[in-house]
């Protein structure tokens, strides 16, 4: 395939909202690689192994990429022009988060979810804001939580028979608090046992990535 159909295939998948490219040229022989390099000399190309790679830029550089893979063509110098990544300069739409949703009326609908005769949970709180972090910490001491270092998020963990870990009833009380306070995230029980005996035990130990928590 002509090197200006390949970039008019690329074109294509890249659509409308594309704003960077960086491309790949392998020339199928390898003798050709120099010659390649000097049509393809303004666009700044630099060599890793048998390829050329340059950036390819939508506003304005369109044109020029084309003229220059056209001049590929006419001296027959056939190969393959791959993308290896795209960026857009558009941000990405993600779902707006519902602050209207309480902690507590979250806290509520998971526990709703839970099987009857549930007896330890692994909870998380995702926090909206860093800002939120040492707040909802104090206020949430009770739960006993532990900060997740990966993440603007608290753990911790429930009983509703005693053990390791605050009753439901509390942990309700604490994410009451946040919401009088104005703090938002996202309330997940992450971990639920039935049925369980501690047998000299303060409750069950979950291994997260090899950790205990």
């Amino acid at each position: 395939m002509l090197a200006v159909d390949q970039w008019a295939s690329i074109l294509e998948r890249l659509g409308a909202d594309w704003d960077e490219a960086r491309l790949s040229w392998t020339p199928e022989e390898r003798e050709a690689m120099g010659e390649s390099a000097v049509v393809l000399g303004p666009l700044g190309p630099g060599r890793i192994g048998s390829e050329l790679r340059f950036q390819a830029r939508r506003r304005g550089g369109t044109p020029r990429i084309r003229n220059l893979l056209g001049r590929l063509d006419e001296k027959r110098i056939w190969g393959t022009l791959t993308l290896v990544e795209s960026s857009s300069s558009t941000p990405a739409v993600t779902p707006a988060h519902d602050a209207s949703r309480a902690l507590v009326d979250q806290w509520d609908e998971e526990l709703a979810r839970l099987a009857p005769g549930w007896r330890d949970l692994l909870c998380e709180l995702e926090l909206d804001s860093s800002d939120y972090v040492p707040r909802a910490a104090l206020l949430g001491a009770p739960l006993n939580p532990t900060r997740r270092r990966d993440a603007l998020a608290i753990r911790f963990r429930v009983s509703s028979a005693g053990g390791y870990g605050t009753w439901p009833g509390m942990a309700r009380r604490c994410l009451q608090r946040m919401d009088a306070e104005g703090i938002t995230g996202d309330v997940t029980v992450l971990h639920g046992l039935s049925d369980t005996d501690n047998v000299y035990t303060q409750g069950p130990v979950w291994r997260i990535g090899g950790k205990s928590v």
